[in-house]
């Protein structure tokens, strides 16, 4: 029976699966756990199995990259409909409800796998635009097709999108960045670990830990893009994209 089970185990392999087993580990045990071995105990398969759907762990992590922005679409798929009827009460442009949309959803991702995060922000970088996973691509595809049916030019469309860009990863990294010293300290100075600060040499450090500890990361994002598209240029037309969500 165990040398049945073992092939038919394998057979059941597949790239998203694989992906997910990644995903769940690095989720468990951080980035440092994620091995092509490790992996391959976790899903019950010799290593070399798993070369079938990755090249080592290289590309695992651009996996995780995949994955994540993978995840990313399929919330914006499944919420398209609500989407729809808040854009249509909505007083704003509804380019910036759209990117707002994108910018949850992103933030829900992050939320459920955190520990992926450093590599969805640095990793893509590393590569050429077009050899990027293909669900970066159409998550990029549709912020840029969002801002073309506004009537934004090229120029314009590429600045907004920096600025989205920029603000939400940025907003994201800071706030996981925000290591805790003590989770299960309800004093917020113990908890962040800033009574280890001399107040003498650092007293706006000490003086800002209310703030700290009441950090709203949704708001946070939400009020901070608000803003900074408030800025951009008003788009020339004012037609939703339709159905062009991923």
């Amino acid at each position: 029976m165990a040398e049945r089970s073992k092939p038919e185990r394998r057979r059941r392999l597949s790239r998203p699966v694989v992906l997910a087993a990644a995903v769940a580990l690095v989720d468990r045990e951080g980035l440092a756990a994620l091995t092509m071995r490790r992996l391959a105990a976790d899903l019950g398969v010799e290593p070399m199995a798993l070369y079938r759907y990755t090249d080592g762990k290289e590309g695992l992590l651009d996996g995780l990259v995949e994955a994540f922005f993978a995840e990313v679409n399929e919330r914006l798929r499944t919420s398209v409909e609500q989407a729809r009827s808040d854009t249509a009460s909505a007083a704003e442009a509804p380019w910036r409800t759209e990117l707002r949309r994108v910018a949850r959803a992103f933030a829900c991702v992050v939320h459920a796998h955190p520990e992926v995060l450093p590599v969805v922000a640095a990793r893509p970088l590393s590569v050429p635009v077009a050899r990027r996973p293909e669900p970066w691509l159409q998550l990029t595809e549709h912020v840029f097709a969002v801002l073309a049916r506004a009537g934004f030019d090229d120029r314009t469309a590429l600045a907004i999108y920096r600025t989205f860009v920029s603000w939400t990863l940025g907003c994201l990294l800071v706030d996981k960045r925000q290591v805790v010293d003590n989770p299960d300290e309800p004093d917020p100075v113990l908890r962040l670990g800033l009574h280890r600060l001399s107040a003498a040499d650092y007293p706006r450090l000490r003086a800002l830990v209310p703030y700290f500890a009441e950090y709203d990361d949704e708001r946070e994002l939400t009020d901070g893009l608000d803003k900074l598209l408030g800025r951009m240029p008003e788009a020339p037309l004012d037609a939703f994209y339709g159905r062009g969500a991923p």
